[in-house]
């Protein structure tokens, strides 16, 4: 599963992401992290603290990943309708869930500034990110002077967010596809 050269702090702290988006934290145990990196006790321990510990790296890394897709499809050339549409229409394991987004609905998570703050850092960025985009637009004449940027911000990590629980319940795309097609509706330039 994970490359040859892979060092063992990388392999557990991969392991950990996959379990904590597949099974949440409660799920995600040390025996199971252990078992999926092919690591023994004493290396998980000699790396990290504990589960905390290593539930934190992979939460930041996991944010990191989120940041770095997200600004690859907002920072592209096109106007700002375009850039936009980039993020809502880039590739995406919808039926998966968004691993960030999962997050926030796990209660050991939630309950945790420390764990949660990575969480809320990516989420609180994303927002700031589309919302510069958004304004851009409203500066260049591009979208309904009526809109305001952080509010459209925040739909549009909503209609994402909630994209991924539609699709989920329903065990098909289209209803993520269908949040996006209407959003994207909705901002059209005029």
């Amino acid at each position: 599963m994970y490359s040859v050269g892979m060092s063992t702090p990388e392999r557990l702290i991969e392991s950990t992401r996959e379990l904590l988006w597949e099974r949440g934290y409660v799920g995600t145990s040390p025996k199971a992290i252990q078992q999926h990196a092919g690591a023994g006790q004493g290396s998980m321990y000699h790396h990290f603290s504990g589960k905390p510990d290593l539930a934190l790296a992979a939460i930041r890394r996991t944010a990191q990943e989120m940041r770095a897709t997200a600004e690859a499809s907002l920072s592209g050339a096109g106007s700002a309708y375009e850039r936009v549409a980039g993020y809502l229409l880039r590739e995406r394991d919808v039926l998966r869930g968004c691993p960030v987004g999962r997050l926030t609905m796990d209660p050991d998570v939630i309950a945790s500034d420390t764990l949660r703050a990575p969480v809320t850092e990516t989420l609180e960025w994303l927002r700031g990110r589309l919302a510069a985009i958004v304004q851009e637009g409203l500066d260049q004449g591009e979208f309904s002077p009526s809109l305001d940027a952080h509010e459209i911000a925040s739909t549009i990590v909503a209609t994402v967010q909630g994209g991924y629980v539609l699709a989920r319940s329903t065990g098909s795309p289209d209803a993520f596809d269908a949040g996006v097609r209407g959003l994207l509706a909705l901002l059209a330039p005029r």
